[in-house]
């Protein structure tokens, strides 16, 4: 958990509101959760590997003899936690207000989650997610207005050249029955291949073979790996989506891709769409049911979010399936490549004024500047006015004016600091 000074806090702000008003203009309205959920719900199963890094909330009113005798049993110890992320919650959300609600929502959320991480470097206990969801159309137009949306977002704070890999649970299941991995192997055989990135397809079939997984699935899914591959480009579309998989996947499921990605290239006025076809791409959540995807960046190694459909989420709180699909963008990774805005700090003076002059001119000047839409900072004068005109450029001002008795915001001379 960290503390922001103020340059890095008008930074952050900044990158927010671009991400704020771009998502605003496809169509998605922002709510608002609580901090905290029933401990049940954060529990329900439907978390993956976050639901073992929440931090939960002990119970009101138990005393000394009551933590003892409740010690080996968190749900009894704690009936609320902190949210780890923001899915969970928008799914309570939904069947609570489902009322108030159109039928196809749209939300935004964006707020701060909790995970007790390991503190290493990248890894937060308290950090910003900035998602959208839509709930209620099962159909790819809400995939398509999600990816559009989310590319737009890295346009607009001047990170072109995003692109996002996709890729669609179904496809993966029907590509582990091709190779003859059995149902109850796959939630394991998936952590694996989620490596693959991380530990080469050496590691991958090596840790597959130390699991005990099938040997004859290990050994076609090994085949299809190290399978000739020629280098040629070939941009996303069917042809390229059929050379990634095995023969016997649904054609179905690679219509719905294909279809994605035509969407996706006309809303954007481009035929070389920016996906990236990845039949490795797995995402650890265990509620994704369809498409899932993860946006990237030149600039770096790592995504920059992520999301995918959940269909299945809704329906354990509403007593009836809804489909719902997200994408969250990793705020803490992408404000981290944001530069800073020089366009919003362009009217930001300090007035530096001797000791000698009075509050209430002072006052009188700030106010006039502030009412022609400046940003004003008041300063007295210091030996060192060097130090002090540094540190008013680190905090995002561009200028500075000295100040003496009877002066009038009309005779003041800015400079530019720096």
């Amino acid at each position: 958990m960290r503390d922001f000074l103020p340059a890095d806090k008008a930074r952050r702000e900044r990158v927010l509101a671009v991400i704020r008003d771009r998502y605003r203009a496809h169509g998605f309205d922002e709510i608002e959760t609580p901090v905290v959920e029933d401990y049940e719900r954060l529990h329900a199963g439907i978390g993956g590997d976050n639901e073992k890094l929440a931090f939960n909330v002990l119970r009101r009113g138990l005393d000394a003899d009551g933590i003892r005798e409740a010690a080996d049993d968190p749900a009894k110890l704690s009936d609320l936690g902190l949210r780890y992320d923001l899915t969970v919650p928008l799914a309570r959300f939904y069947a609570t207000n489902r009322g108030q609600l159109p039928s196809v929502f749209r939300a935004i959320q964006i707020a701060p989650v909790w995970r007790a991480e390991r503190p290493q470097k990248g890894r937060y206990r308290q950090f910003v997610q900035c998602d959208i969801d839509i709930i209620g159309d099962a159909t790819p137009r809400a995939e398509v207005e999600l990816l559009v949306a989310s590319l737009d977002v890295l346009d607009a704070l001047g990170l072109e050249g995003g692109t996002i890999r996709i890729n669609d649970r179904r496809a993966l299941d029907a590509m582990l029955d091709v190779f003859g991995f059995s149902p109850e192997a796959r939630p394991g055989v998936l952590i694996t291949i989620d490596k693959l990135d991380k530990i080469g397809p050496d590691g991958v079939v090596a840790e597959l073979r130390d699991r005990g997984t099938d040997e004859a699935a290990v050994a076609a899914f090994e085949a299809f790996l190290r399978r000739p591959q020629t280098r040629e480009y070939l941009p996303y579309g069917e042809a390229q989506i059929r050379k990634a998989l095995p023969q016997g996947v649904d054609d179905e499921v690679v219509a719905h891709l294909v279809g994605i990605g035509e969407a996706v290239a006309a809303a954007r006025g481009q035929s070389d769409v920016p996906l990236t076809f990845d039949p490795f791409l797995v995402r650890g959540m265990g509620y994704y049911t369809g498409t899932i995807y993860e946006l990237a960046h030149p600039s770096v190694s790592y995504s920059l979010g992520g999301g995918g459909r959940y269909d299945g989420m809704i329906g354990r709180f509403l007593g009836q399936d809804v489909p719902a699909v997200g994408f969250s963008i990793g705020f803490e990774r992408l404000v981290d490549l944001v530069g800073a805005d020089a366009g919003d700090a362009a009217s930001a003076v300090v007035l530096v004024h001797d000791r000698d002059v009075p509050v209430a001119e002072l006052a009188a000047l700030k106010a006039a500047l502030v009412a022609q839409g400046s940003r004003v900072r008041l300063e007295q004068r210091t030996k060192n006015l060097k130090a002090l005109l540094e540190r008013a450029g680190a905090d995002g001002y561009t200028g500075f004016a000295t100040v003496a008795s009877g002066q009038s915001a009309e005779s003041l001379e800015a400079r530019p600091l720096g």
